[in-house]
């Protein structure tokens, strides 16, 4: 079959620029930077839109949708699927450069299934094969629709997209606990190191909340005066070097060709935080090497916040060296630098630190970075929150790694399913295998 004799993809609506707003609203505009690389919807980099909305534009939850433009360096994203997700309190809006697919035959194909065929390496080879443009890559319906394919029974779609649909189910959930881990770690260190809550509480002779004795016990009573303003009595006025310092060394992974090293690259940080495994001769140039404990951040366009905290660093770990990899000192932790770096008072921070005039080659400089001002607790109250957080941030870790051996798992019964050559008894026991 070709995709032309069961669907038709529909171009979407210019949207005019003078309603983009930054903060958010109810109307976002999908662009290809919503589509997961793989495929899929990813609720980030979201634009917002405050404007006048044709109706037919408005997408319905469920709805089919495939990216029409990508950068050409790295078409990651150029023709791949994704289902608009269903939200309480948002409304998702078709733009230009993503298209609609509209089914026009059901009884023959399922929507479902289609989803996932846009997801094969045979199609994404035509899609991206068939691409035109130097500097920005596109697609367009005709070429999509021109994709040739065996198309199995409608019954054997249905089983495979509700196999495939049930693992993507569980990889969104590890996906959404970790952003509820991470906002919890992140609250905590909010309430005690910014917002000074526990202080607070007991100023007004009030029990700190959610805080057991033993913890409650380690913050004054009491405010005093700084050069900052009101800080907890005991606490004192410092800068981020003072709880963390930048590794240094160079790494020339040529000079070992045949070694696997562990790479830590701002791609890898955008895909799933997790680092690639690669020979020494495929990694082109000189890298900065990851001690254990450290904490990795992007100084490459501050507006796009990276902060990675790696839940294990081997022997032979290196990061891009757009990375600032910065380590503990005895009086903090991992977990302690990687929330502040994260918070969004010091990443705001960060911002204001940037050099280069291109948004897409800003940076931040170092020395700059450990000099920012902190308000620095004693020692028994970071101890306390790296105590609280560690559990928390460290299943966060546990969670991306069990989300790639699922991801793995689906890439890997992907073509046999959509072929119709897996059926269903044998892939659930492989499923089952894997996830016991």
């Amino acid at each position: 079959m070709k995709l032309s004799d069961l669907i038709r993809v529909k171009h979407g609506f210019a949207f005019k620029g003078e309603h983009f707003v930054d903060e958010p609203t109810s109307d976002v505009l999908l662009t290809p930077g919503n589509f997961a690389i793989g495929g899929g919807f990813q609720d980030t980099k979201l634009k917002f839109y405050r404007g006048p909305v044709p109706e037919e534009y408005i997408l319905k939850p469920g709805s089919l949708v495939v990216t029409m433009t990508d950068l050409s360096r790295a078409a990651d994203t150029l023709g791949y699927g994704a289902v608009v997700p269903k939200h309480h309190q948002r409304r998702y809006l078709h733009n230009q450069r993503v298209g609609l697919v509209e089914v026009l035959q059901p009884k023959k194909v399922s929507k479902a299934w289609l989803h996932y065929l846009m997801r094969t390496s045979e199609y994404r080879a035509w899609v991206v094969g068939s691409a035109t443009g130097s500097t920005v890559r596109h697609t367009s319906p005709s070429r999509i629709c021109d994709f040739e394919f065996d198309l199995p029974a409608i019954q054997v779609q249905e089983e495979a997209a509700t196999v495939l649909d049930a693992l993507e189910s569980r990889i969104d959930l590890l996906r959404q606990t970790n952003a509820t881990l991470e906002s919890i770690a992140q609250a905590l260190f909010k309430s005690w190191f910014i917002d000074f809550d526990p202080v607070r509480a007991k100023a007004e002779n009030r029990e700190p909340d959610g805080m057991d004795a033993a913890t409650a016990v380690l913050f004054p009573a009491e405010f005093e005066e700084s050069a900052q303003g009101l800080i907890p009595k005991g606490w004192r006025l410092g800068k981020f070097g003072d709880l963390a310092e930048l590794a240094k060394g160079s790494v020339n992974p040529l000079a070992a060709p045949d070694e696997e090293f562990e790479h830590y690259s701002l791609p890898a940080f955008d895909a799933e935080q997790l680092p690639v495994f690669e020979r020494g001769e495929t990694i082109k140039s000189n890298k900065t090497r990851v001690p254990a404990g450290a904490v990795l951040q992007s100084k490459l366009n501050p507006h796009i916040p990276r902060v990675w905290l790696p839940s294990r660093i081997g022997e032979t770990a290196v990061c891009s060296t757009e990375f600032l990899p910065w380590v503990a000192r005895e009086a903090a932790s991992s977990e302690l630098v990687y929330c502040v770096l994260a918070g969004a008072s010091f990443e705001a921070s960060v911002r204001t630190l940037v050099t280069g005039t291109s948004n897409s080659h800003q940076r931040v400089k170092p020395d700059q970075v450990a000099a920012l001002d902190l308000t620095v607790a004693p020692g028994s109250i970071a101890r306390a929150f790296t105590d609280a957080a560690r559990p928390l941030l460290g299943k966060v870790g546990e969670n991306r790694l069990q989300a790639k051996t699922l991801t793995e798992l689906r890439d890997s019964l992907l073509p046999r399913l959509i072929s119709g050559r897996l059926r269903l008894p044998e892939t659930r026991r492989q499923i089952e295998e894997i996830t016991a």
